[in-house]
């Protein structure tokens, strides 16, 4: 039995008054209160006991007990069922009254609702009749169509176009009661063309009804489907016509085809048929199952000439042996047989389902059908087949359980022998795309649609549209690609602008093929490898570039220009982030953390050291999440630097960024849907370094696997250098001031065409085997490695400055620069300054709280006369020395006391604490070092005695360990690495031969 879905009831309840009802009834109702009360009709009733309850939409009368809702009064008043009183509320409300005396009908024995079939038709017209009714039964049965969107088909001329239909059980609800002459002679008559069975029940009740219709149009067959799930146990699914009750033969479906074609696809079932129709191949067929071709088929395709026949039966067992036993038969007719061969298991219906677009993937699979004859196919120009006008991709509703993986073949770029090309539903129309927004104007109807630009999945088309005509209009947000959200627009559509709904639908198909091609055209670009922007400098420019690189002075001019940038002081900072900067081209980038306290000034030694990076080089974030370095695309980062404005705000990412720095690349397995059969798959993605890493903190303690990774630079929070920021401050407010601000972009230019000049070389050392890092730790691996790529960038940048040099080693060919003495000078320099800062145990920021904690300690038992360990202090006292606001002092002091550089006791008034300075101020050098590094002196000297014995290209072991002087705690018993030699392992071109490996001058 076809079930009444709910929503269809409920919609009843809502939309019929119960009200009006009764008062059609002839029952007189009186205001009471809220409520309106009328004689029941039920009862003998003189008091009134019928109360209508006009906001629930309920009657009840308190005589007699009954009551309800609208359908209730229906079948009460008429003594009729359930179904036949929603039938007559669907139909037409005003009939429930019709009809009737004043009195109701215990139980009704005429129909209300008109006979949809005449009783003197013959049983061809009878049978026509019937499925007319059916037809107009699906056009208002939600359900049905539902379940065609379903199964995909979902094309707006699919319905009219075979006149499918709906059998729900409410046709004998229009027939007279069997009980009465009229009633048992036309079920007889039904009965006897097969709509009704011996048992008087409908026999396609609950099914989506298909007519074979021949071409005369009369119906020759019905084929009827089952829509609901909800069936008995043995319950068939697929009905057709009793073979003894057909009027004539079964027919041929979609006769059409057979007479325009000479080419024509077969199918299993009506609804592949179907599946193929909706998707623009118009010359289908089907026989009815794999036992289903008759003679009929045959004879229409001799009588038709047909020439090629494509079977398109199921992926199965049974689909194999049916597609065997027809091709036999037609090929001894001479026609020749191809195989549309689906994925094992698969039938046209699914397929189409699974792989969107059903057109292009339905014309793979025809353009690659298989041959069943013997020897070569036939060669032949093929015909065209009939695209539809209007072709609407379809979703399926709900996702196949486990599909197999479906990868349809390309598209070949000549067609196969089996099927032609078909043609592409025409998108050739006229629109304008301005910023965001795409119009189309099909007469005086105007479309807008927004947000095409974020589709860019084939298989989703959400966009806002509006669609309007003069001043009215209607606006929704759908995904195109889904059938009942195109089915509410045009609803409400038609409502608001007051036009046909069949114009509508056509518009709307026209604007979903126009978007489908935007669309295309938008993901292939998508797809395309990003041009990298080269940047073209005139010969000016680049003259003046190579001017700077080429200035001997060139560290000492990179810190000047930083500070006519605004930056003032820090002036191995600004060298240390230049250089990290610069030694993003080389494999092992330099990454740089900047702490500071707040407002100290790390975002402005950031951004000056960014402002010279070329905008092409340099990617900067206020904050990431865990995934986001994951997705940058392959290549995005390669040769960058990456900026960070806040440590903090890429907490969530610090594992990537970590593995980023040192391994130089990343590599995720993520889990992902497959674009072509839906299946969860396992996606890799890449990101290629290496990458410069610059950050930003506030934060007292650091992590311990970002810090062995990178240099930590600490702002200058002195005193000395406030009162220098505030100079420069009013400085900007000058004549002066506003001159240099025009002249910072003109720097900056300078210093991006400066590095846009400088080329990847490789980097040689030829006293890497004489240098010497401190190695009590392990962390001190990495350190080494951070000192000696300091080296190498520092010799990287002066690569203007010095010949560049070839080696050949059989196919490989290498140029390189030679570091010097100089370069690692300067970079001893800057790793006492900040490898010594990062290996001490205290931030520098605690370090210098320290310094002025001593300072205060000594100065305050100068004057009262104490020794240091009787002197007793207090934060306040602290704040008054030192001007550090509460909330620094109580963390660097916390920090002192767990390190036991200070001892707290308890105050005077039992609450507050004191402190007691326990250090003693030793090793209190301003200056910070890294023990263990070789004095470049001794490295010179070393060097020198090489040359003064006539050894070229070979070092002679150091006169004694290497140790710097102020070694603390360095090992006495290093000897001397081998001798660094060029060897032979190396060709040198024959202008370098010449020359020394090593030259150094006194």
């Amino acid at each position: 039995m076809a079930r009444i879905p709910d929503t269809a009831i409920e919609q009843l309840k809502k939309d019929v008054s119960v009200e009006r009802l009764i008062e059609a009834a002839g029952i007189v109702l009186r205001k009471s209160g809220k409520d309106k009360s009328g004689c029941c009709p039920f009862h003998e009733d003189d008091t009134a006991s019928l109360v209508v309850t006009p906001a629930k939409n309920l009657w009840h009368c308190f005589g007699c007990g009954v009551g309800g809702d609208p359908i209730a009064w229906v079948m009460k008043f008429r003594g009729i069922s359930f179904r036949h009183a929603v039938e007559i509320l669907q139909t037409d409300p005003s009939l429930a009254a019709k009809g009737i005396g004043d009195a109701p009908v215990k139980v009704a024995s005429v129909r209300t609702l008109p006979a949809p079939v005449s009783f003197d038709a013959d049983d061809q017209e009878l049978l026509n009749q019937t499925v007319e009714y059916y037809h107009q039964t699906l056009l208002t049965s939600p359900e049905a169509q539902t379940y065609l969107t379903s199964r995909g088909l979902t094309h707006p001329d699919l319905v009219t176009e075979f006149k499918l239909g709906y059998a729900n059980r409410s046709l004998g609800l229009r027939l007279p009661y069997k009980a009465r002459k009229a009633g048992l002679e036309i079920r007889t008559r039904l009965e006897k063309i097969g709509i009704y069975r011996a048992s008087g029940h409908e026999h396609f009740n609950g099914s989506l009804v298909v007519p074979i219709i021949n071409e005369h149009g009369n119906v020759t067959e019905l084929y009827g489907r089952k829509i609901s799930t909800e069936l008995r146990k043995g319950t068939p699914l697929h009905l057709y016509l009793p073979a003894e009750q057909r009027i004539a033969g079964r027919g041929i479906f979609n006769i059409e085809a057979l007479i325009d074609h000479k080419e024509i696809i077969l199918c299993e079932s009506l609804i592949d048929a179907m599946t193929f129709w909706c998707a623009g191949y118009r010359n289908v067929t089907t026989s009815y199952g794999i036992e289903g071709f008759t003679e009929e088929h045959s004879a229409a395709f001799k009588q038709h000439g047909t020439e090629r026949v494509l079977i398109a039966y199921d992926r199965d067992d049974a689909g194999e042996r049916g597609v065997e036993k027809v091709s036999a038969q037609l090929m001894a007719h001479g026609i020749e047989c191809f195989r549309i061969q689906f994925p094992k298991n698969m039938d046209a219906n699914v397929y189409a389902m699974k792989v969107q677009p059903a057109t292009k993937s339905l014309g793979v699979l025809i353009r690659k059908a298989l041959w069943l004859g013997n020897g070569v196919a036939p060669e032949r120009v093929p015909s065209q087949p009939v695209a539809a006008a209007t072709v609407i991709p379809v979703v399926p509703l709900v996702a196949p359980e486990k599909p197999e993986p479906v990868v349809p073949a390309m598209t070949p770029s000549t067609p196969l022998p089996a099927s032609p090309v078909p043609p592409a539903p025409a998108s050739d129309i006229d629109c304008a795309v301005q910023d965001n927004e795409i119009i189309l104007t099909f007469g005086q109807r105007r479309y807008r649609v927004r947000g095409l630009v974020k589709n860019l999945a084939y298989d989703l088309l959400k966009v806002n549209l509006l669609v309007s005509v003069g001043d009215t209009f209607h606006v929704d947000t759908l995904d195109l690609y889904n059938a009942r959200a195109r089915q509410s627009f045009v609803a409400q559509a038609v409502i608001e602008l007051r036009l046909s709904e069949e114009i509508l639908k056509t518009d709307l198909g026209r604007v979903l093929l126009k978007l489908e091609t935007l669309q295309d055209a938008q993901i292939r670009s998508a797809l395309q490898p990003k041009a990298v922007d080269t940047v073209t400098m005139d010969a000016k420019d680049k003259q003046a570039a190579l001017t700077l690189l080429r200035d001997p002075n060139l560290m000492g001019r990179l810190q000047a220009d930083c500070t006519a940038c605004g930056l003032v002081g820090e002036d191995i900072n600004k060298l240390v982030g230049y250089l990290a900067a610069i030694s993003r081209k080389r494999e092992k980038p330099l990454g740089v953390v900047i702490q500071s306290s707040s407002a100290a000034g790390k975002t402005s030694l950031m951004d000056t050291i960014l402002a010279f990076v070329p905008d092409e080089d340099k990617v900067k974030y206020s904050a990431m999440t865990g995934q986001s370095l994951f997705y940058m695309g392959e290549t995005n980062l390669k040769h960058k630097v990456l900026a960070i404005v806040e440590e903090e705000g890429a907490t969530r990412a610090s594992y990537a960024l970590k593995l980023l720095q040192s391994e130089g690349e990343l590599t995720m397995a993520s889990t992902g849907k497959d674009p072509v059969t839906g299946n969860l798959v396992t996606q890799p993605y890449r990101v290629e370094g290496p990458v410069a890493l610059l950050l930003t903190t506030t934060a007292r303690d650091l992590d311990e696997e970002l810090l062995n990774r990178c240099l930590v630079l600490a702002v200058d929070e002195s005193r000395d250098q406030t009162r220098a920021i505030h100079h420069l401050q009013r400085e900007k407010r000058t004549l002066n001031g506003m001159l240099a601000r025009h002249d910072k972009a003109s720097l900056i230019h300078l210093h991006q065409n400066a590095q846009r000049l400088l080329k990847p070389l490789d980097i040689y050392n030829p006293y890497a085997q004489f240098l010497t890092f401190p190695d009590q730790t392990t962390r001190l691996r990495r350190d080494h490695e951070k000192y000696l790529t300091l080296i190498d960038t520092i010799a990287f940048i002066h690569q203007h400055q010095r010949d560049i040099k070839t080696m050949q080693r059989g196919d490989q060919h290498v140029e390189y620069i030679e570091a010097t003495l100089d370069d690692i000078a300067l970079a001893n320099k800057i790793a006492h300054d900040v490898l010594g800062r990062s290996l001490d145990e205290l931030p520098p920021q605690t370090r210098r709280l320290l310094k002025m904690i001593d300072q205060y300690v000594s100065s305050e038992c100068e004057q009262q006369a104490l020794l240091r360990c009787d002197l007793r202090f207090s934060r306040k006292a602290l704040r008054d020395a030192t001007g550090l606001s509460d909330t620094q002092l109580r963390l660097h002091l916390e920090r002192l006391v767990q390190m036991e550089y200070l001892l707290t006791h308890r105050g005077s008034r039992g609450q507050s604490y004191e402190y007691e300075l326990l250090y003693d101020g030793k090793n209190s050098d301003t200056n910070t070092f890294v023990a263990g590094l070789i004095d470049i002196a001794q490295l010179k000297s070393t060097t020198t005695n090489v040359s003064s014995r006539g050894k070229t290209g070979e070092f002679a072991p150091p006169t004694r360990g290497q140790r710097a002087p102020n070694a603390v705690g360095a090992r006495g018993d290093q000897s001397s690495p081998e001798p660094a030699t060029t060897g032979d392992s190396v060709e040198v071109s024959e202008t370098d031969a010449k020359t020394p490996i090593l030259e150094v001058e006194e």
